[in-house]
């Protein structure tokens, strides 16, 4: 039997863009960090803090959670406010009793961290770059009783079709759909939140993106009643906030569902400006963009991507890493969409860190320095690997 840092391929699945811009990297321009820059807006701040003199009583969830399932159409049983969207993978591993839960990567690696923590074998769907890391739903185990995947995904800013991801629901399969970034995507294409004939799903939100609410902790899950009951009795009491149920409430609010439809148009245009530049280092430097991309950040391929992040620091700008998602290797980083002028400054740094790296001629650990297979190990880069583990 592998170990469990063999069964997780060596990638530090704890590992998050926050990291990126604690202690010495407080001061850099952030695009590791997948939050929008300019919030939150003076308004929200004030809904919040008007909620501050009630703290004296516990938190009472009824009239946010009323709030949630309105935007959404749906019956409050359908809804459960969580601690960001964090919280509600934990509750999804210890609450649901299943026998091979699978997750699609590359994507945000906390649902198989807590997967593992519960005492879960994980399995991996890994897609391949060659495929646009786009999902081919008969790549996923007939037996997986749960399958976890993000829309759009996190770090590749693929946004799959909704019919595709429907078509991996089973009688009996738990269908987990983490949509923590599809209020950044226009019209909110491909959305399967609100849905209810879809057997076994659960959609998940989070609040903290879009809303740059990342301290506050502030997210919710979207499924059938039993489900949410199960996931409910597995939750502490109170486990949201007074002033996160407030801002619970103000974020589905239709002044700030306009909003954020505002902003998810300005993301997809600087999202093309930052795109456009990226693709100007493909002949020159050999920097791959996975594309299209419908998030609000973008994963890219490059040599010595390592160096280039270390430059890129000495240069002012933090970057995501990508060899902390497995599927992926140690020549990708992922940036989140800034405004225009950040982005110039960024583009300009990036061609000095380019330079400064290739000039230094020496390849970090791991780092081959060639194109070769997008898999980080043996039978990683195939539909599906048989890597496992326990927690």
């Amino acid at each position: 039997m592998p170990t469990e840092e063999a069964a997780e391929g060596g990638h530090d699945l704890r590992h998050h863009g926050d990291a990126e811009v604690r202690d010495d990297g407080s001061k850099l321009t952030d695009l590791a960090v997948n939050v929008r820059a300019d919030t939150p807006p003076a308004w929200l701040l004030d809904r919040i803090a008007a909620s501050l003199p009630s703290l004296a009583a516990y938190p009472d969830g009824r009239s946010a959670r009323a709030a949630v399932a309105a935007r959404h159409g749906l019956p409050v049983e359908r809804v459960l406010l969580t601690a960001g969207a964090a919280e509600a993978f934990v509750l999804l591993a210890r609450a649901l009793e299943v026998r091979r839960p699978v997750v699609v990567h590359p994507q945000f690696t906390e649902p198989e961290a807590a997967l593992r923590d519960a005492g879960h074998t994980v399995g991996r769907v890994l897609l391949r770059e060659e495929d646009g890391f786009r999902l081919d739903a008969t790549s996923v185990p007939e037996d997986a009783d749960l399958v976890v995947i993000g829309n759009p995904t996190n770090p590749t800013s693929v946004l799959h079709p909704a019919g595709t991801l429907a078509e991996l629901a089973r009688p009996g399969r738990v269908l987990v759909v983490d949509e923590a970034f599809m209020d950044a995507v226009p019209g909110e294409r491909e959305t399967l939140a609100g849905r209810t004939d879809v057997p076994g799903l659960v959609v998940l939100r989070s609040l903290t993106k879009t809303w740059g609410l990342a301290g506050l902790r502030i997210g919710y899950v979207l499924a059938d009643p039993g489900t949410i009951a199960r996931l409910e009795r597995a939750q502490p009491l109170w486990p949201v906030s007074t002033p996160a149920l407030a801002a619970a409430e103000a974020c589905v609010s239709s002044q700030a569902l306009a909003e954020a439809a505002h902003a998810a148009r300005r993301i997809a245009k600087d999202r093309d400006h930052l795109v456009a530049g990226l693709r100007e280092f493909a002949c020159t430097d050999g920097l791959r963009v996975v594309e299209p991309a419908e998030g609000s950040f973008v994963l890219v391929r490059l040599p010595r991507a390592a160096g280039v992040r270390r430059a890129l620091r000495d240069l002012g700008f933090a970057v995501r890493r990508g060899d902390t998602f497995p599927g992926l290797g140690d020549e990708w980083l992922r940036m989140a969409v800034r405004d225009r002028t950040t982005v110039n400054r960024f583009l300009q740094a990036l061609d000095r860190a380019m330079t400064v790296a290739g000039d230094s001629g020496a390849h970090p650990a791991g780092d081959e320095g060639t194109w070769g297979a997008a898999g980080t190990g043996p039978g990683e880069g195939t539909t599906a690997d048989a890597d496992t583990g326990t927690g």
